[in-house]
């Protein structure tokens, strides 16, 4: 009896998710970039949408994010996406064209920022360049960020990637004004629990109080809204 051997196709496609609170945006965006990606493009219309499709998709290997739709904070949702699901690949398409915003995505774990306003031809070079390993910017601004130093952004960016995600979860909370016992109901957590997390934040975070760190986190990812 012959055997016949068949290749699941699917596992070998890109899976990715373009997010991004502007239809037309993201429908141009899909068309695009469908020969690129060469496999089925979903979209998410907020970043709550976003982050309940990727746990529903663990295969998601790239997301397209827009740093101002609904529910995402300056780069709360990047840092946000790489310390939830380190394995996927974070682009930012903004109108934001700040070289201090840039930079942060960059130090913050963006594989790319494309500028909204590039060609739809570099837009796909971009995201070719990162699926092969690569990060990208822009060539007008790449020499301009690199040569924009943010010694303490990167530091901070690197203690943030100790966190674990609850750990993460309960920065945000701290950075909202939220209280231990508040924290604890919203993560069905007792208040002890809340009390371990803060203080391995404040020691990985090198920081003396818990409002310090929120205020610090805030201050880190706070960018001006342009989109």
């Amino acid at each position: 009896m012959t055997s016949y051997a068949f290749t699941d196709v699917s596992t070998t496609m890109t899976r990715a998710i373009i997010a991004d609170d502007h239809p037309l945006f993201r429908a141009a965006l899909k068309q695009a970039l469908s020969e690129t990606l060469e496999s089925d493009i979903k979209e998410a219309a907020s970043f709550e949408q976003l982050e309940s499709m990727l746990l529903e998709l663990p295969h998601i290997e790239l997301v397209l994010l827009d740093l101002s739709m609904p529910g995402n904070k300056g780069l709360t949702g990047l840092t946000s996406l790489r310390n939830q699901f380190p394995n996927v690949l974070v682009v930012i398409v903004s109108a934001n064209e700040q070289v201090q915003v840039i930079r942060q995505a960059m130090a913050f774990g963006a594989s790319a920022y494309i500028p909204k306003s590039v060609p739809l031809p570099e837009l796909k070079h971009a995201i070719e360049a990162v699926l092969a390993g690569d990060t990208w910017l822009p060539d007008d601004l790449r020499d301009v960020v690199a040569a924009n130093s943010a010694p303490q952004t990167d530091d901070f960016a690197r203690r943030l990637e100790l966190l674990t995600p609850q750990q993460f979860k309960v920065l945000q909370c701290l950075a909202d004004g939220m209280l231990n016992k508040q924290i604890a109901y919203d993560m069905n957590v007792q208040e002890t629990t809340i009390k371990q997390h803060v203080s391995a934040i404040l020691r990985k975070l090198e920081v003396i109080n818990r409002t310090q760190a929120g205020v610090v986190f805030r201050q880190m990812l706070s960018t001006p809204e342009t989109d």
